[in-house]
């Protein structure tokens, strides 16, 4: 699927993804690329332009180590042979002696050195990449892509990994078009690792099941419950028996333009009825995330919300409001999206991932997950 460990297609002007040797985006490995040609420049410039006891020795050296690490092999061994010949053609413009001999020799080891390194990164970012494709393809084998058309309405996801994590988050999302309407689930597992992709499984296993057979959606959710707690109790596991999931379940029935929501502990869907308003369906009654049901229980009560044609729905895991900025700032979803249309579900998402990568600088530190429907 292509929006769950990158961003999905892009839309034209949208943020261009970093390159995953060295997570860093175009612009920036533009001029990362000038930085050694520069040193060497203001190496010999330095050299040229001072008394001979003056040396552009770390100028030259610094050229290989900033290219080991950001650039490609070729060009970290062009590098280093560059700042060698540099040094060289510098240190003849007068009789070599010891001194001039030992910088030369030090720009040439450092240079190897960088070559070294050169390697050792790339094995590195080799099995990270690996690490990530068994994360993409584990994810993917519990998380399967919606159809964009799904008993009469649009839909459209999107699952962006934090940049900074390697391991594999929680966030899930399912659709299932059954007797009782269209039943959907967001939610997001505390934890990440094979155990948070144990009980995605687990969820959405039980809720494709329960969504067929319950006639309520308040049913729906307690199925939910009680199948994370025997899978806690079957496995023994410290880490399932304190994990819990947030989620919102909805029922959109077929032909009525309403929704109903049970939200167990997670983020409000937001309403967009194609206006340019933005309203959050926040929970009229709190309520545990699922798996706390020993903390405390009381029955689910579904809450019903005009849902019209042309309208959105978005729904989205914490990894979306709870993104910041350099200073700290939450995003708000609501604000961002106020005052404007968009074609459809796929045109929303498009949008909104490349608003938060705008407004991290990159990608935020959670992953996210994000599910918009449409009713025609």
């Amino acid at each position: 699927m292509d929006g769950r460990r990158a961003v999905g297609k892009r839309s034209p002007g949208s943020v261009e993804p970093p390159d995953k040797r060295t997570g860093l985006y175009p612009r920036t490995r533009a001029a990362v690329r000038l930085l050694p040609p520069l040193l060497i420049v203001a190496g010999v410039l330095y050299d040229l332009l001072t008394p001979q006891y003056f040396t552009a020795a770390p100028f030259l050296s610094a050229a290989s180590l900033v290219a080991a690490p950001l650039l490609p092999l070729r060009a970290t061994v062009w590098t280093g042979v560059a700042g060698t010949v540099a040094m060289v053609l510098v240190t003849l413009r007068f009789p070599i002696g010891a001194s001039g001999i030992t910088e030369i020799a030090t720009v040439a080891t450092v240079a190897c050195l960088a070559v070294v390194i050169n390697r050792l990164v790339s094995l590195g970012n080799a099995r990270l990449a690996s690490a990530h494709e068994i994360a993409e393809a584990a994810q993917r084998a519990v998380l399967p892509e919606p159809a964009a058309r799904t008993g009469g309405l649009d839909l459209a996801v999107r699952y962006v990994a934090a940049q900074t994590d390697a391991l594999i988050g929680g966030d899930l999302y399912a659709v299932q078009d059954t007797p009782h309407g269209v039943r959907l689930v967001v939610g997001d597992v505390r934890g990440k690792g094979m155990g948070a992709v144990a009980a995605v499984a687990v969820v959405i296993g039980a809720f494709r099941e329960a969504a067929e057979q319950e006639t309520t959606l308040e049913a729906v959710a307690q199925r939910l419950e009680r199948s994370l707690i025997r899978e806690g109790v079957r496995r023994d596991s410290v880490e399932v028996f304190e994990g819990f999931i947030t989620a919102v379940l909805a029922e959109i029935p077929h032909g009525a333009q309403r929704v109903r929501l049970v939200n167990r502990g997670h983020p409000g869907p937001l309403l967009l009825p194609g206006d340019g308003t933005v309203r959050t369906l926040a929970a009229a009654e709190p309520a545990l995330p699922l798996g706390m049901g020993d903390l405390g229980a009381w029955p689910d009560r579904a809450q019903e919300e005009d849902f019209p044609c042309g309208a959105m729905l978005l729904f989205h895991t914490d990894g979306l409001s709870e993104a910041r900025d350099g200073r700290g700032v939450f995003f708000d979803p609501v604000r961002q999206l106020s005052g404007r249309q968009f074609a459809g579900p796929d045109a929303l998402l498009a949008d909104l991932v490349d608003d938060v990568l705008r407004y991290t600088g990159g990608g935020g530190t959670d992953d996210m997950a994000l599910l918009a429907v449409r009713r025609p």
